[in-house]
């Protein structure tokens, strides 16, 4: 592996500053290949056994009510404990298609395990309720899909985004009778799942699998490399189909308004994550030495770590506010302790350093400090000195506008819609990350692209009646 002043490389030719010499980190593909492997590996049948029987299955399950999908948990571990593994997942894909991929990304520490009643006990400990999920989605054998599609509708329906909230909504559309047709920018289908989780969460091309899971069901046809705005119009769409679903996710990245914000070794976290995840080689990838993150939330801590593991000698995030006002869970940061992430809190970027040769040489960042409920800059400051600076400071939405063409109402920078998921604009629904409904989580994109096909399923159904 090399490391030097970097900017975004390519899994095929990885992009080299050329005013900084190549160093050798000493990983071979076969460590690096471990050093991926999965964060928490899955549990053995003996494990899925005993924690299946730490279970209350509680009547009134406060474990429901906390998973945003509504699955129903107690069922599904009261199946698997009696062997039933088909039964299980079939139990957690009736309310989340995506169950096994959220088995491993969802932040099971803050939602279904939090509320779990053993967490009351004298273990103190609640149920694994996300790995035993993991389980059943892994064991399951169907023959066929698992879910049947209903009586052809006539209907045809054209959702645009094949991540997680896209994928929902057309697997729903398809059972319920209707053809979808997906378009999709990127060359393949999964979106966030497929391009922006840490590779140690999805391992094993898992993205790719579940996709196929879900298009088994028959009915739905995805067009790659469709962009919104470059290939298809959406005035064109709402004229052609019944519905169009918007779940385009945020597309661009917030800006730090610095000076050299545009130098090769500053770069977007999200960019670099996705160069990762395709990666074929992961010894081929340009990694620094040191770097600098900038953001609090998941992404910023899956660079962070990645990073680490890809052999950087030194990552530093940093955040403007304390850890409490952190986007990323306790877990999370945790995952970055151990990684030796160092947690600079308190710290606004201020200045970015290019040296006479144009080499990045560090950051300084301001000192911050709250003052009657105010985050204010204090008189002291600090620079850190680093090869490469990855912004995960959050996404933006980005709609590509064009002289007469309609667009839905945007509401605090994102696609305002009512409690139907319906937009301004006539026939186009929207759910996902594109939209301020929920916490912006794989597990809440796949309920809203469900819960979005079934308000559609239902104008529909009104329009014909």
């Amino acid at each position: 592996m090399t490391t030097s002043n970097i900017a975004v490389p390519t899994a095929e030719t990885p992009s080299m500053d050329t005013h900084s010499p190549s160093l050798d980190t000493h990983l071979s593909p076969s460590s690096l290949d471990t050093l991926f492997s999965d964060l928490q590996p899955p549990l053995t049948d003996r494990q899925a056994a005993i924690e299946s029987a730490r279970c209350l299955y509680c009547y009134d399950a406060p474990c429901i009510k906390a998973c945003p999908t509504g699955i129903n948990i107690p069922s599904f571990i009261a199946s698997l404990h009696a062997g039933n593994v088909e039964g299980a997942a079939r139990t957690i894909l009736e309310s989340n298609i995506m169950g096994g991929s959220c088995a491993r990304v969802c932040p099971t520490e803050i939602l279904c395990e939090q509320s779990c009643v053993r967490n009351k006990e004298a273990e103190c400990a609640p149920v694994l309720i996300g790995r035993l999920q993991r389980y059943a989605t892994d064991h399951a054998s169907f023959t066929g899909h698992p879910f049947k599609r209903a009586e052809a509708s006539g209907k045809t329906i054209a959702v645009i985004g094949a991540g997680p909230a896209g994928l929902s909504c057309a697997h729903r559309l398809a059972m319920l009778g209707h053809e979808v047709e997906v378009f999709e920018a990127e060359d393949k289908a999964g979106g966030l799942n497929e391009y922006g989780i840490a590779r140690y969460k999805l391992t094993d091309n898992y993205a790719q699998q579940e996709v196929d899971f879900i298009l088994g069901i028959g009915g739905i046809t995805v067009h790659s490399g469709k962009a919104l705005g470059r290939d298809i119009q959406l005035d064109t769409l709402v004229t052609e189909f019944d519905a169009v679903f918007l779940a385009i996710g945020l597309q661009a990245t917030r800006q730090l308004q610095l000076d050299q914000e545009h130098h090769s070794a500053v770069m977007d976290a999200v960019d670099y994550i996705k160069t990762l995840r395709q990666a074929s080689d992961l010894s081929e990838l340009v990694v620094p030495q040191s770097a600098v993150v900038i953001g609090a939330g998941n992404t910023a801590i899956d660079i962070a770590c990645q990073l680490k593991r890809l052999g950087a000698e030194e990552v530093t995030l940093v955040y403007r506010r304390g850890e409490q006002d952190m986007g990323a869970t306790h877990h999370e940061q945790q995952i970055a302790k151990q990684h030796q992430v160092r947690i600079r809190t308190w710290s606004r970027p201020e200045t970015i350093h290019v040296d006479e040769n144009g080499h990045l040489t560090g950051m300084t960042f301001r000192r911050t400090e709250l003052q009657q409920n105010h985050l204010v800059d204090t008189h002291l400051s600090e620079q850190i000195a680093c090869e490469a600076i990855f912004k995960a400071v959050g996404q933006t939405l980005s709609l590509p506008e064009a002289d007469d063409v309609e667009l839905p109402v945007i509401q605090n920078g994102k696609i305002h819609v009512d409690e139907h998921f319906k937009t301004s604009m006539d026939k186009v629904f929207a759910g996902g990350d594109c939209t301020g409904i929920g916490q912006d989580l794989t597990v809440e994109a796949v309920q809203q692209g469900k819960l979005a096909a079934l308000a559609i399923h239902q104008s529909l159904c009104q329009k014909t009646a």
